[in-house]
């Protein structure tokens, strides 16, 4: 047993620790925000850095005993400095839900106006949804993507700035699978005298290896999740310009949050010291590459992509043209069940439940570190399709089940 330590004194949670980790050796994930981090940044997450209380910033704590993680914070800053060129970078937020949370409070009162992507249209929860905490407290309106082409209605945006007049345009989204036009969207911001947060939680990897166009230097605020294509310690980031910086790390701690979770910083830290390699940056381009061969496959098999394809690490799939009477629930439990996981998503002029979709959303992230290339993931595609056109055939299940169980023997994750 690997985790034998927990077991001499929890053998329940060792079991579920175990397990886990049997699944994601046998399973091939490709839930566009999952990622595999490696050995290093797992190692650092569990360092005796959990054990610190260190609420302040590096130089600035409330509490003695913390010059190793003043050490260990400002390394993950210098590196995110480097890698995305950011002025001021805060990385003690838990999330990146959080980090939003922290621009929203520094530069926003409740009852201000949040202009942000409909959710079922590529949006998050985090940017104004009445569910979420950025919903019960601010007045929110919603831009589209056209339904027709897949893309970001820049025109319907502005347009929708100037009658609406926000305070603040939230651009960055959780499924949409082209490249952003941070400029149109800051244009619009400036019309309209709101300010810019673009939310890179899904791209921050491909941000920094540029292989995406970067929204820092261009919106106001940058906010990303730092365990999705950067593959670091899970948790959040801020990035601004030093005019904001204050008023950000204020808004961070004490607003939003107490104690820093040190040792997630510290996964932070090593995670970005890899992202700085060259290995990376081949990396993150061979995600895209493969998440384009994996769209191509699948147009091949009928199936009706959003938009028609994608640039970078992720694709949805509109399953009512090809297969009206399949939901993407059904999907995604069939494809469990053979060993490949992703997610049912909305599409675009979405006509079922968000609980039972007509979509199903499929990033590469994970499947790229383990190795695959675009050849391994035109044959996922044809898994995917087998499945797809028959969920509940017991001889197909057992076939895609023996192949999954093929290629994750073949490309390994943690020994």
């Amino acid at each position: 047993m690997t985790y034998e330590t927990v077991a001499s004194v929890d053998q329940a949670v060792a079991e579920a620790l175990e397990g886990e980790r049997r699944r994601q050796n046998e399973t091939l994930s490709m839930i566009a925000s999952e990622n595999h981090v490696s050995e290093a940044v797992m190692e650092a997450q569990s360092s005796e850095l959990t054990n610190n209380y260190a609420e302040g910033y590096p130089g600035e704590r409330y509490y003695a005993g913390c010059e190793y993680a003043d050490e260990v914070e400002q390394l993950a800053i210098d590196r995110a400095k480097e890698l995305w060129g950011a002025d001021h970078v805060n990385v003690q937020p838990h999330s990146g839900s959080q980090a939003n949370m922290a621009v929203y409070l520094a530069m926003l009162d409740p009852g201000d106006k949040i202009l942000s992507l409909d959710l079922t249209h590529g949006g998050h929860l985090s940017h104004g949804h009445p569910a979420n905490f950025a919903g019960k407290t601010y007045e929110v309106e919603q831009y589209k993507v056209d339904e027709e082409t897949g893309y970001i209605d820049y025109e319907g945006l502005a347009a929708k700035a100037e009658s609406f007049d926000p305070d603040i345009i939230v651009s960055g989204y959780s499924a949409y699978p082209r490249e952003v036009e941070w400029e149109r969207i800051q244009k619009a911001a400036d019309s309209a005298d709101a300010y810019h947060l673009a939310d890179i939680a899904h791209i921050t990897g491909l941000v920094a290896a540029d292989v995406h166009a970067s929204p820092v230097g261009v919106a106001d605020f940058v906010t990303g999740s730092t365990h999705k294509t950067i593959r670091a310690g899970r948790g959040g980031i801020v990035m601004c310009d030093d005019e904001y910086a204050d008023a950000i790390d204020n808004a961070v701690f004490p607003g939003a949050q107490g104690g820093p979770a040190m040792h997630n910083i510290a996964g932070k830290a090593v995670g970005f010291g890899e992202a700085l390699s060259e290995d990376f940056q081949a990396y993150a381009e061979q995600t895209i590459a493969n998440a384009q061969a994996l769209a191509d496959r699948l147009q091949e098999h009928g199936f009706t992509l959003v938009s028609g394809g994608t640039d970078n690490h992720l694709l949805l799939v509109d399953l009512r043209p090809s297969h009206p009477d399949t939901t993407g629930k059904t999907v995604e439990s069939a494809l469990e069940s053979v060993g490949v996981v992703l997610n049912a998503n909305t599409v675009p002029g979405e006509t079922r439940s968000a609980f039972d979709p007509s979509g199903i959303r499929i990033g590469t992230p994970g499947v790229t570190t383990r190795g695959f290339t675009e050849s391994t993931c035109r044959e996922v595609a044809d898994l995917i399709a087998r499945i797809v056109d028959d969920p509940e055939d017991e001889e197909t299940l057992s076939a895609v089940a023996t192949r999954v169980d093929e290629l994750t023997d073949e490309y390994t994750l943690y020994e």
